[in-house]
């Protein structure tokens, strides 16, 4: 899409080109494009910061998890019940989708590492997408800017040669 150094996505076009009703709608575009990256980009810095404290939990309760000591236990994201671990080696891990699997407080955490580290590449890919998708966008905006610029200008010379006459 993007010409004057953008990255081409497809078949370019030329900013230039296109009349200023046509750079509203590829700046719609585009703004909607940015928006719904940024979002996917916030969710995922969202459950890479929940699997790192999962990481957190895990390795902290190697050593000191007790099955004397009373834990809260969750129900919901908002309650939660008293009580005691019956295996303190043994976690029970959300592997996604409602599914759950006992491991091992190693194997728990060696799953919460490889799933932090997936997440930062697949969050510095997209950062990369809405960097590039935002320079679209600037360059866009400032055509745009240009086109109306001009197109005001123009107007305005032609009043003030009437005025003249």
């Amino acid at each position: 899409m993007a010409s004057r150094g953008g990255q081409p996505q497809g078949e370019q076009i030329s900013l230039d080109t296109l009349s200023a009703q046509q750079l509203s709608a590829v700046k719609k575009q585009l703004d909607e494009e940015v928006e719904h990256l940024s979002n996917s980009y916030a969710q995922l810095a969202a459950a890479q910061s929940k699997f790192k404290e999962c990481l957190r939990v895990v390795k902290a309760g190697e050593t000191s998890f007790d099955t004397e000591k009373d834990i809260l236990v969750p129900l919901t994201n908002s309650l939660y019940v008293k009580g005691k671990l019956a295996e303190p080696d043994r976690v029970i891990v959300d592997v996604g989708t409602g599914f759950y699997v006992e491991k091992d407080t190693k194997s728990a955490a060696e799953f919460y590492e490889a799933k932090v580290k997936d997440l930062a590449g697949n969050i510095q890919g997209l950062e990369g997408i809405v960097q590039g998708k935002t320079q679209n966008l600037r360059l866009v905006e400032e055509v745009l800017r240009q086109k109306v610029l001009a197109a005001g200008g123009g107007q305005g010379q032609g009043q003030g040669a009437q005025q003249a006459s």
